[in-house]
């Protein structure tokens, strides 16, 4: 296809189906749709049926993944093997799989390339921040996890590759503002003068506490509650109350608002805890800022002042690509833009 051609970044997820749509190098719209994949690829169909038209025309597409771990796939190999197969026989036009350290694939080769094409979508960002810091650490933080990535020289550098070479060096969090069960943040609460052990059971997710703390924006809100309820303040107090072991009619506004800070608290010290091991490595300046960005940018933010680093977002790097407004989704979906924007220089190059 022609270098002028627009270029649609894709981050295929086990959740969501995130995707950036750029021309002549500005990123002009941001997409995110939620994508049940789990039950099969079928679900990427629907997902993608429910996007603008633009973003199913003709394009050089540009595409990373998170949703081979889906465990509607054999492993990660299979799922990537399916989900190439998917973008070269839904995205129209030339499409290229994203390989992080790699490089991009076509859809043929990346069957053979799974190991580092596999959730390397963190990668991207992080490639993408290396262009304009030459030192920093990426944290992103979406609905289900977290990734804190150091960029040293310019360039991503993590310690681990895979998924589990990075949950063992605190690269990647398994926690996020939406999708994490509460029992993953704490053992125990405090809660009317007591310190009470927490009901291991799927009650609530940290979406109802940032829904009660003001954080979560409307607009990552995109998954179902844990009953399959509401997401008003009250429903999302009632399932908050379950953890503990509780009505919704023991509490007062205010005590649910103070344990719903409790897990919060809990979170951030989460991360704390893994960035600050990050900052400690001796390639990582003292004044490397925190580079943030994902649906839970607040969360990031808040980490970067717990750490005492400046906090410059993800969006702010790259504002000359971006329009004046919609950058909330831009953040959101990080991954997407950025394949995009790494993709429009690669593709001519990658693709036959």
């Amino acid at each position: 296809m022609p270098a002028t051609s627009p270029v649609i970044g894709w981050d295929l997820g086990g959740v969501h189906v995130k995707a950036a749509l750029m021309r002549e190098s500005q990123v002009v719209e941001v997409v995110q749709a939620p994508c049940r994949l789990w039950e099969g690829v079928g679900a990427l169909d629907a997902a993608f049926a429910t996007l603008p038209e633009r973003f199913r025309s003709s394009a050089r597409h540009a595409v990373t993944m998170t949703g081979e771990l889906t465990d509607c796939f054999a492993d990660r190999a299979d799922g990537v093997a399916q989900l190439s197969a998917w973008a070269a026989r839904s995205l129209t036009g030339t499409v290229a799989i994203y390989g992080g350290r790699a490089g991009f694939f076509g859809t043929e080769a990346a069957p053979g390339a799974a190991a580092d094409i596999a959730s390397a979508n963190w990668h991207a960002t992080a490639a993408l921040v290396g262009r304009h810091r030459t030192a920093a650490l990426l944290v992103d933080i979406g609905s289900t996890t977290a990734d804190l990535i150091p960029i040293v020289d310019g360039r991503p550098a993590a310690t681990g590759y895979s998924d589990a070479e990075r949950l063992e060096t605190g690269e990647l969090v398994y926690t996020g503002v939406v999708r994490t069960p509460l029992l993953g943040l704490c053992r125990h609460a405090p809660f009317k003068g007591r310190r009470t052990a927490l009901m291991a059971e799927y009650f609530a997710t940290t979406a109802d506490i940032y829904r009660l703390t003001g954080d979560l924006p409307e607009s990552a809100d995109q998954q179902d509650s844990a009953d399959l309820k509401g997401k008003s303040i009250p429903e999302s107090e009632t399932r908050l109350a379950r953890i503990v072991g509780r009505d919704h009619g023991e509490g007062s506004a205010g005590e649910w608002r103070a344990l719903a800070e409790h897990f919060a608290e809990g979170q951030l010290r989460a991360l704390h805890d893994a960035a600050a091991l990050l900052l400690s490595r001796a390639d990582m300046p003292g004044d490397a800022p925190l580079v943030v960005c994902g649906a839970g940018r607040f969360l990031a933010d808040r980490l970067a002042g717990r750490l005492g680093r400046d906090a410059v977002a993800l969006t702010d790097l790259i504002s000359a690509h971006l329009p004046s407004d919609g950058t909330e989704w831009a953040s959101t979906c990080g991954p997407a833009v950025a394949v995009a924007l790494l993709g429009s220089g690669s593709l001519a190059r990658t693709l036959p």
